[in-house]
């Protein structure tokens, strides 16, 4: 195993060597003919322009946040301003994932249309390849920057606490811009499929993806920037999050080998060990011609984790020992490998979840199209019923798995079983990214009139797409849940706050706020998306309105019902002459530019009210503040996301049925928009808002920890009396007094005095620390 902790560094660059083995495998395939590489180069053109201007702002905010961490981390003791290098390596980092995801899906994404012509399994092949960049890219990335700043900061002879909070400025970066590319991705894509869906499909009665649609370029555009971009700097955040809090938890527990911190090197091997069952099982991904690419799918997804779920039975073993006290509690290697198994299971079970509030053909989507019949209204009552009720059981099983690690490994139990989730991040986000890599093939095949049979191979593996990224989401929701209770204690621990009561009043208001704060990023990215949307909308209804030749084409596919292969010679013609008018760029830059300027106040929000509420109200009151917003959090984003996938797929059910055009169709497009925000914009970015907020917190915590005094608040003297009865008339009386020194930890007394025949004797004894923590739980398990 120490061959694993001294190479650290070398897992992350055989990630990003199998991921340019991939890319180049990907650009060897053949686009197809002229009109797709056209339409994909407006894609890619588009995707790219997106992505310049919004690094281009984010860059300014990277700079001053450095800054202002870099004057923070020199002025306070246990940090150093180091914190603001690790803060841009993560920033860069994490923009770098979103850069290479765009970039392989923009490439795959045409390769996977024409290779649909051939067959459905080389059409897999290939939108899982461009998947497969984007996930081992991501791992690598997270490994490779978070072991090497690791190695070197532990070269500087500075004690591991330093170490660790200097490391968490790498998280810090990574979860900022995961936040402002979920935010700005999530405003760009649900604007465009808005405007789209809207005057496309039910004003005009076009397909979403007709080359008539002047919103169609912006639409697939942002697949690429909210579904793949967002969703690597997403992961990425996740996935640096949970290790660092991991770490942050195992440096309170010494271990035998690895010189004390075995604990603390265990998730970054973990997740190590994760990038190379994660190669392995994209080998698994294989299908032949009338086989189904959901199986081929769940046999690498499912392969790998069981693979890992063996060797992390091995590094478990190994990294810690076999008993080991945490807060003065004995617990066990065997029980940390438990709360990995229940943080496996709880993740599995929560998408499992999300698949029957969200999946086609399930009661809740059912009931949603059975409440389109009678109108729009019924459609988004039936929506927000299902999204409510779908919150119930995945938080009952996210407490369970609370529970379950806490009751076998403490703290370090549920951080822990949160790095178990996302140690397979690699397939699981190349089975993600696959998704909307096949639903902008599909998108190409429509506007490049292909035969029916390509749309159909498409088609099909979009909706494989869909149901895998259910079970994403559910892992997604329960790892954010974890990753922040694990990146709260963090934060507990580093500030020495030892209890949250909300009997107080400042924590009863911190809690408040907490809880008010998801309410209001959700408006915040919602009304977002409504404004853009609505230029969007009254732009396309403009192009339809003043453009002679696309007004023309337009009815002529109206008089054929969309049907062109019935048009008449003539009427082809002037259906013909309308190719390449619509201004794509017009409804390209509506979306760019509202995105990036909507996707600032939500994103600064999320940084900014923890940082104020630490140094005015204090740790304590930021306790508070994480407890809530980690709590309604976590319920609004399994409400939105499954309330919105529950609208999209009944929509879907409706078109299956050949219902298109029909009221019921068009009262399901409307739910369909009002999810779109909930399932693409607004709830995503609430898994990233609580995990940031906490990380901010654990960042600040040095500047806000509370002294000895403070503490002792907390920790009132308490008296425990113990008394023993013996039979040779002798009596045991000890008198048991804690409270918190000056350097904040717990002192206690202990008097004795034994009664032999009458004849008392009296011994005193101090003990401190640990011994401290057990001697209180022995006597609460009296």
């Amino acid at each position: 195993m120490e061959f694993i902790v001294n190479y650290l560094p070398f897992f992350g660059l055989l990630a990003l060597a199998f991921v340019f083995i991939k890319n180049a495998w990907v650009a060897k395939q053949s686009e197809g003919e002229e009109n797709m590489s056209k339409i994909a180069k407006n894609i890619a053109d588009g995707a790219m322009s997106f992505l310049k201007a919004e690094y281009k702002i984010l860059s300014i905010f990277v700079v001053a946040v450095a800054i202002l961490l870099y004057l923070k981390g020199n002025a306070e003791e246990g940090s150093n301003g180091m914190v603001a290098f690790s803060f841009v390596v993560g920033a860069i980092c994490s923009a770098l994932a979103g850069f290479i995801g765009m970039k392989a899906a923009t490439k795959a994404n045409v390769r996977t249309t024409n290779a649909a012509r051939e067959s459905l399994g080389k059409a897999l092949e290939v939108a899982f390849a461009g998947g497969a960049v984007m996930g081992l890219g991501v791992v690598g990335l997270g490994v490779l920057g978070l072991s090497s700043l690791f190695w070197f900061y532990s070269g500087q002879g500075w004690e591991i606490s330093e170490v660790l909070n200097v490391l968490s400025g790498f998280s810090l970066g990574a979860s900022s811009i995961a936040l402002f590319a979920r935010v700005g991705g999530g405003i760009y894509t649900k604007a465009a499929d808005v405007g789209a869906d809207l005057v496309g499909k039910v004003e005009a009665g076009i397909p979403e993806d007709h080359p008539l649609n002047p919103a169609t370029i912006a639409d697939n555009v942002g697949d690429n920037v909210g579904d793949v971009a967002g969703m690597g700097a997403d992961l990425f955040e996740s996935y640096v999050g949970s290790i660092i809090g991991t770490m942050v938890l195992g440096a309170l527990i010494v271990t035998p080998g690895f010189d004390g911190l075995g604990a603390v090197y265990l998730p970054m091997a973990l997740a190590a060990v994760g990038i190379i069952m994660s190669i392995i099982g994209t080998f698994f991904v294989r299908v032949r011609e009338g086989g189904s690419p959901h199986a081929a799918l769940n046999i690498g997804e499912f392969g790998s984790a069981g693979l890992m779920l063996v060797a992390s039975y091995f590094l478990i073993t190994n990294f810690l020992p076999e008993t080991f006290v945490q807060e003065g509690v004995e617990y066990t290697a065997m029980g940390v490998f438990w709360a990995t198994i229940a943080g496996l299971i709880a993740g599995l079970l929560v998408g499992k979840v999300t698949e029957y509030y969200t999946g086609t053909g399930t009661k809740p989507v059912r009931s949603i199209v059975k409440q389109s019949e009678t109108g729009s209204a019924t459609n988004i009552i039936a929506g927000l019923g299902v999204g409510m009720m779908s919150t119930a059981i995945p938080i009952i099983l996210i407490a369970a798995a609370i529970l379950v690690s806490h009751h076998f490994a403490g703290l370090y139990g549920i951080a822990i079983a949160a790095v178990g989730m996302l140690a397979n991040t690699g397939i699981q986000l190349a089975v993600d990214a696959y998704g909307p890599i096949s639903d902008n093939a599909g998108g190409i095949a429509e506007m490049a009139e292909l035969p029916p049979e390509v749309r159909e191979r498409t088609d099909k593996l979009d909706a494989v797409g869909n149901t895998t990224a259910a079970i994403g989401k559910g892992f997604a929701i329960a790892s954010a849940a974890l990753t922040a209770l694990a990146l709260f204690a963090a934060f507990m621990k580093t500030a020495n706050v030892t209890a949250i009561d909300v009997s107080r009043p400042d924590i009863m208001a911190g809690l408040l706020i907490g809880g008010m704060l998801p309410f209001v990023f959700s408006a915040l990215s919602m009304n977002a998306v409504g404004r853009a949307a609505m230029a969007m909308i009254e732009e396309v209804r403009r192009q339809f309105r003043d453009i002679p030749a696309l007004r023309a084409a337009l009815d002529i596919m109206n008089k054929y019902d969309s049907d062109m292969s019935k048009a008449t010679a003539e009427d082809r013609k002037i259906f013909d002459q309308a190719d390449g008018v619509a201004e794509y760029d017009k409804c390209v830059e509506i979306s760019t530019t509202a995105s990036i300027k909507e996707m600032v106040l939500p994103g600064l929000l999320a940084i900014a009210v923890p940082v104020a509420v630490g140094f005015i109200g204090g740790a304590e009151m930021l306790g508070g503040l994480l407890a809530g917003v980690t709590t309604a959090g976590v319920l609004m984003a399994i409400f939105q996301s499954n309330a919105g996938g529950a609208w999209d797929n009944a929509k879907k059910m409706i078109e299956e049925e050949g219902r298109k055009g029909s009221d019921a169709h068009k009262a399901a497009v409307v739910g369909d928009t009002v999810g779109d925000p909930f399932k693409d914009t607004s709830g995503p970015s609430l898994n990233i808002l609580l995990k940031l907020m906490s990380v901010v917190a654990l960042v600040i915590a040095p500047s806000i920890a509370l002294d000895a005094q403070a503490v002792a608040k907390y920790n009132e003297t308490m008296t425990i009396d113990l008394v023993e009865a013996r039979p040779v008339k002798e009596e045991v009386k000890k008198t048991i007094k804690v409270k918190v020194d000056d350097e904040g930890k717990k002192v206690a007394t202990i008097t004795t005095k034994t009664s032999v025949d009458g004849v008392e004797k009296v011994e005193t004894e101090t003990i401190k620390g640990e011994e401290v923590e057990a001697l209180i739980k022995e006597h609460d398990d009296r």
